[in-house]
């Protein structure tokens, strides 16, 4: 209930004998004067409560004064001095911060103003390893290691090894297809040593991809997938698989060049156990290394690097500088197939990679079990 006093600041009883006293507004000296026109009183009005508007009685309230259109009534405060802290003000504010800090605040903002959609955010880079260790190979490796599994399939003329990568937690594995071409059963060693056993997906020969599951996984160290057409010539580059069995060989170099046409064949029969020398049969330049592709074959794309590559590094890890995969070991020379008849074996600084951006392309025809 609002009290009103006198000028004099004695209080006194509103009500003596019949006769009603009004108490004088108190006066307040921030509030401007009052209007130069004389407003019309009104008579009290009675209210809900069997008091007057204004009288201090039991009613309670304020006298309703007539005013002027666009005017403040007698003794009010200026509306431009109301300050409202309500929810526009309140997203407004949230508005500037998520500005500032970037997208868990904007997010706030879009649940407090109601639109809670959500937007993926993109990214064309990584950084798997810290920023203050880019390019370091030591940190590349432990970073990247996990996520690059040995890969041993028994074939019905022999064996075949290779490597791959997960990219699911679950045990989904990107290999090259002539890794598990015609496998009888394929068996699957992560880096800190467990074995699982895996089922063929899908597989693309004409890319020289497949796509593995392991039975029973879960937890696994996932890859980073980066994004091959960033890559230009003379990067650094890291490459991890199981060479001759050896599993987690780390290797590096640089990018040598880009876009180079590699022929490999798609014939089931000419798997990496059988080609010549225990390799992969592939051609480039229009010469044939490895053996002869054969009849059947098919022709990507390539990254070239001077990374070692030797038997097994076959569907492992070509990684940038940031930790990312940006590419999967695909073909490598060894003197050892040379038409010179040289028995030296081991690599000699050429190999190929597939680029990750066609791995990426092409996961959802793998997925769904194609096996052309």
């Amino acid at each position: 209930m609002t009290e009103s006093f006198r000028r004099s600041g004695e209080y006194e009883n509103p009500y003596q004998g019949d006769q009603q006293q009004y108490a004088s507004s108190p006066v307040n000296p921030e509030w401007p004067p009052p209007p130069a026109y004389q407003p019309v009183q009104q008579q009290p009005v009675p209210a809900a409560g069997g008091g007057f508007h204004g009288d201090g009685g039991s009613g309670g309230g304020t006298a309703v004064l007539p005013t002027v259109p666009g005017e403040a009534a007698p003794g009010a405060a200026p509306a431009a001095r109301k300050r409202t802290r309500g929810p526009l003000a309140l997203l407004a504010a949230v508005a500037i911060v998520a500005a500032a800090i970037g997208g868990g605040t904007a997010y706030a903002f879009q649940e407090l103003s109601g639109n809670n959609t959500t937007t993926a955010a993109s990214s064309t880079t990584t950084n798997v390893v810290p920023s203050s260790k880019k390019g370091d190979v030591a940190a590349i490796a432990a970073a990247v290691s996990p996520s690059v599994v040995e890969i041993s399939a028994t074939l019905s003329n022999g064996s075949s090894t290779g490597s791959g990568v997960i990219i699911t937690s679950d045990g989904e594995i990107v290999t090259n297809n002539h890794v598990i071409s015609g496998a009888q059963s394929i068996k699957v060693t992560t880096s800190d040593g467990k074995s699982y056993t895996a089922k063929v997906v899908g597989t693309d020969s004409k890319k020289d991809l497949a796509l593995i599951r392991l039975q029973g996984a879960s937890g696994l160290k996932v890859a980073s997938l980066g994004n091959s057409s960033g890559v230009q010539v003379g990067d650094t580059v890291v490459a991890i698989g199981s060479p001759e069995g050896l599993s987690g060989t780390v290797t590096s170099g640089i990018v040598s060049a880009l876009n180079r046409d590699v022929t490999v064949s798609t014939d089931e029969g000419q798997n990496q156990g059988g080609g010549g020398g225990g390799q992969w049969p592939f051609s480039f330049g229009g010469q044939q290394f490895n053996g002869d592709p054969g009849s059947s074959t098919t022709t990507y794309k390539a990254i070239q690097t001077d990374a070692s590559l030797n038997p097994g590094n076959s569907g492992g890890a070509l990684i940038d500088a940031g930790g990312n995969i940006i590419g999967i070991n695909s073909a490598m020379y060894s003197a050892s197939s040379s038409s010179s008849g040289s028995s030296d074996a081991g690599s000699i600084g050429l190999g190929f990679a597939i680029p990750i951006n066609t791995v990426k392309a092409d996961l959802a025809k793998l997925r769904s079990g194609s096996t052309s």
